[in-house]
């Protein structure tokens, strides 16, 4: 079909469109030039925003770990479900959702494009079926790579080039996107009862350090020339004081950056923006992490916001869950998966009286108010973690309005509020900014060329929003500004209409995304590499892979390796 969306204010910042007038012209799923006015389908979007479809770099929405958190937590089917209509089927779930509710959500929000961040590879089949699930986004998975034993192995000899092809092998075998790495070295000592407390601690059996697991995929991914850079959930996260190591992290990769291409994703960071040396004394390290940020070019953060509600925490970082079900005394859930990663699921309550959880919630708005680059900084809650995604709406309000973060710091813990740099910043985010912190930079991020832009040939993924930038003050009228962005006037996916006016008007199945990363010298399956499967994993190496014709998958984008 072809689409025409008339008069909209556009708010396009790969392509420096900021609030113009503009019709966009859509045929055959992509955004084109101009087409035959009279046939095509008209939306007037007079006094409304156009910008790309949503895309969020880290929500946890698929696989055995958000499933088992379903299993967990039957309470939280109760609390928000969805009633059957003529185009949506019924669903359940708050906090995690299941797979079909998640994309209707998702979409009536003007998203379009999500990525789940932490799938075992042993588990990849199980993350594909449920990704195949959610309807109505493009999504795409990050393989954990980072406490592999070939990983572990290949990098303790120093032998990059062999670890590369590996990746290369892994990645494609398992349909992944990007190179995630969690905790390196601390899943490993968990599975002896132990963890990592910085860069330079030795992990058991290995004799490698978590900072040379991550200059090693660091350089791996260099070599592969991936989409996206290493996606890292750094070592001692949720502990005060970490702020240093998030630092260290950031630092340990400095000399490998190539000019300003990022060469590192810290993801969810105000889980590891903690100064202090306890709880009693824990305070924001946001301000150190930002200017370090903002005198840096080869880094990307995303904020893993804390929202005031009930959810469910859930990582492969299992000594840090098991820290949290200490600390909560909540029912919890601990799993190893074999010779690649941990995980562990732990339901929480984010209280604001609580003193810690205030903090916490600062630090995130904090980060994104104060590295000046938003093409560095994402919105994320790092779905459910913080919490659920659909409180999206609510971070823009904050980010946009220091009226409506006022509002808020006026109900959480005393001491809290006292400590917290928001008070003394007046930043603003603007509509351009929005649309940059949302979608445009993390399509940049991730390298998806096609998504986060309204040029020619993109990808026809446009989110209409009810609120016009020339009569909204959104410093004043944050609360029309958030009621605009949970219900989208119009969701568009591949150049079909799927939302008008925050309903779901048809079911549209999405993409999954991958990588089929070629190596110049493509890994040979040797008797070894067999053996060591066999003494490795329950699995045989011929049922590891997931095959090109066992799920619905598409959009593969082939990388070619240089090693």
């Amino acid at each position: 079909m072809e689409l025409l969306i008339r008069n909209g204010l556009v708010f396009d910042p790969i392509n420096g469109v900021k609030g113009e007038k503009m019709d966009i012209a859509v045929s055959n799923s992509k955004i084109v030039e101009k087409i035959n006015e009279r046939k095509a389908r008209k939306i007037d979007a007079s006094g409304m925003i156009v910008m790309p479809g949503g895309v969020d770099i880290h929500t946890h929405i698929a696989g055995s770990e958000v499933n088992t958190g379903r299993l967990l937590r039957p309470e939280d089917h109760f609390k928000d479900f969805e009633r059957k209509t003529s185009a949506t089927r019924s669903g359940v779930g708050y906090s995690i959702p299941s797979t079909f509710t998640t994309g209707y959500r998702y979409a009536r929000m003007g998203y379009t494009t999500i990525m789940n961040p932490s799938m075992p590879p042993l588990e990849a089949k199980h993350t594909h079926e449920e990704l195949s699930d959610t309807p109505m986004v493009d999504k795409a998975s990050y393989p954990l790579l980072g406490d592999w034993w070939f990983v572990l192995e290949y990098l303790k000899d120093g032998k990059i080039e062999e670890c590369a092809r590996y990746i290369a092998w892994m990645m494609t075998s398992t349909k992944g996107y990007a190179i995630k790495i969690v905790n390196p070295g601390g899943l490993e000592a968990w599975g002896f009862g132990h963890n990592v407390s910085s860069l330079d601690d030795h992990v058991p059996c290995f004799c490698i350090t978590p900072r040379e697991i991550i200059r090693g995929l660091c350089k791996v991914n260099k070599l592969l020339n991936l989409p996206h850079t290493i996606h890292v959930h750094t070592n001692n996260l949720g502990k005060p004081g970490n702020y240093q190591t998030a630092l260290e992290t950031m630092r340990c990769v400095e000399d490998l950056a190539d000019g300003n291409k990022p060469a590192i994703h810290i993801t969810h960071c105000q889980f590891s923006g903690f100064k202090g040396d306890d709880w009693a004394s824990l305070q924001s390290g946001a301000e150190e992490i930002a200017n370090y940020v903002n005198a840096h070019s080869h880094a990307t953060l995303d904020m893993g916001q804390v929202i005031f509600t009930d959810t469910t925490t859930m990582t492969a970082d299992g000594p840090f869950q098991y820290t949290l079900y200490e600390l909560s005394g909540n029912k919890w859930v601990n799993h190893d998966v074999e010779t690649e990663t941990s995980a562990g699921i732990v339901p929480f309550k984010y209280r604001r009286k609580s003193y810690v959880h205030a903090v916490q919630w600062s630090i995130g708005l904090e980060l994104a108010l104060l590295i000046k680059d938003p093409w560095k900084i994402f919105m994320t809650t790092d779905h459910p973690n913080g919490g659920p995604f659909t409180s999206y709406p609510r971070i823009i309000a904050w980010l946009m309005s220091k009226k409506a973060r006022e509002a808020t710091l006026k109900r959480i813990n005393p001491k809290a509020r006292s400590r917290s740099l928001l008070p003394s910043i007046d930043r603003e985010l603007s509509f351009y900014e929005i649309a940059i912190v949302t979608r445009a930079g993390q399509a940049k991020a991730l390298g998806l060329a096609n998504k986060g832009h309204l040029g020619v040939g993109a990808d026809a993924d446009i989110a209409i929003y009810n609120v016009n930038p020339e009569k909204t003050d959104p410093s004043r009228k944050y609360k029309r500004v958030r009621r605009a962005f949970k219900r989208a006037a119009y969701t568009v996916k591949g150049g079909k209409i799927v939302v008008k006016d925050g309903e779901i008007l048809r079911h549209v199945e999405g993409a999954t995304i991958w990588l089929d990363v070629q190596s110049s010298q493509p890994v040979r399956i040797t008797d070894d590499m067999k053996r060591r499967f066999r003494e490795y994993w329950t699995v045989e190496y011929e049922n590891y892979p997931v095959a090109d014709d066992y799920l619905k998958i598409s959009n593969p984008i082939p990388i070619k390796a240089s090693v």
